[in-house]
């Protein structure tokens, strides 16, 4: 087993292996731009790592991590159009630095290129990662759709946002650490497993990405905090506080929530005092603490030593411990 900054080394070289310079420019260069923008790139990592836990050499499961990398950053260039994002990273995104009909041609070749990592395997493996693959880019789409929905929508309901927030994000988490499985050929039950580990340490950082989009460092959380709140997105924080809320509290709260003043900083200020005064800020924090610990249960079930358990445990400790 390998640390995760090895893991992302190995991705970084692995990438940069990768690259030609391709014509037509305006097609190549924003997907090279995007991908040499980085990240913590987890989800590849999670690829290798969950390879290695089952007994196989992370450099067979390279492809199918690139794959998936390249997959997440495709929704990304898609997402930021839809979102009108100026910033992806800390950098301008693709169609700021070049214009929304490059984002949209070189996201489509990004999903392309996806699926031709795949093509490295045996029929028999490969067959298995396109199948998984397939799924989980029509689920991403489907959240995508419900998260868009929901922007219009003043009747939405927590088991709905669940939903969306497993499609939207965790179903990818849950995927790449099943290709790892799927490329070591391990049991069905182990593979199973480890798609419902990544499936709920998704949803725990899903939700913890809701909750630091509020109260996270804007010197560290690499968006713009408060950003959920300016564009009205009804998350976990925000359902939650209008379930508690009551009388002039709930009011107050569906009204900021219903405008996007110009200085949105006091609108920012008042909701999070909302969130806080409510309770929803400590229900969305034990959320958060209830999925990773449903996470850790499915390690026990899994038939692999206890030192890689303890490794993945510590992954989504680390990972649940941030606190930018």
């Amino acid at each position: 087993m390998h640390s995760i900054q090895q893991y992302q080394e190995f991705i970084a070289t692995y990438l940069q292996a990768q690259h030609r310079d391709k014509e037509p420019k305006n097609l190549y260069d924003p997907i090279h731009y995007i991908l040499g923008l980085g990240g913590k790139r987890m989800r590849p990592v999670l690829t290798l790592m969950s390879a290695e836990i089952f007994d196989t050499d992370y450099q067979k499961a390279l492809p199918a991590a690139l794959a998936v990398e390249v997959f997440h950053n495709f929704s990304l260039v898609h997402d930021d159009i839809m979102d009108d994002a100026p910033l992806r990273r800390g950098n301008p995104t693709v169609h700021e630095k070049w214009n929304i009909n490059t984002g949209i041609l070189s996201g489509d070749a990004m999903l392309i290129l996806a699926y031709q990592y795949f093509e490295q395997y045996q029929p028999k493996i490969f067959r298995k990662l396109a199948k998984l693959f397939s799924k989980t880019a029509l689920e991403v789409c489907e959240g995508q759709q419900w998260d868009v929905d929901f922007e219009t929508r003043n009747d939405v309901t927590i088991p709905e946002y669940l939903k969306m927030i497993e499609y939207k994000t965790a179903v990818l988490v849950a995927a790449a650490m099943k290709m790892g499985a799927i490329i070591a050929e391990t049991s069905k039950i182990n593979a199973s497993l480890i798609y419902e580990f990544g499936l709920n340490l998704g949803l725990a950082f899903q939700l913890q990405d809701d909750y630091l989009d509020a109260f996270g460092n804007p010197e560290t959380f690499g968006k713009q905090v408060g950003g959920d709140i300016i564009e009205n997105k009804k998350t976990y924080l925000y359902l939650k506080a209008v379930e508690f809320a009551v009388g002039a509290e709930k009011d107050k709260l569906v009204h900021l929530f219903s405008n996007q003043p110009e200085d949105s900083t006091e609108k920012i200020n008042l909701v999070k005092e909302l969130f806080n005064a409510t309770g929803a800020s400590k229900a969305t924090q034990q959320a958060i603490q209830e999925y990773t610990f449903k996470a850790f249960e499915t390690l026990e079930e899994m038939n692999i030593d206890a030192d890689k358990k303890a490794m993945l445990r510590a992954f989504g400790e680390n990972l649940m411990g941030r606190k930018v």
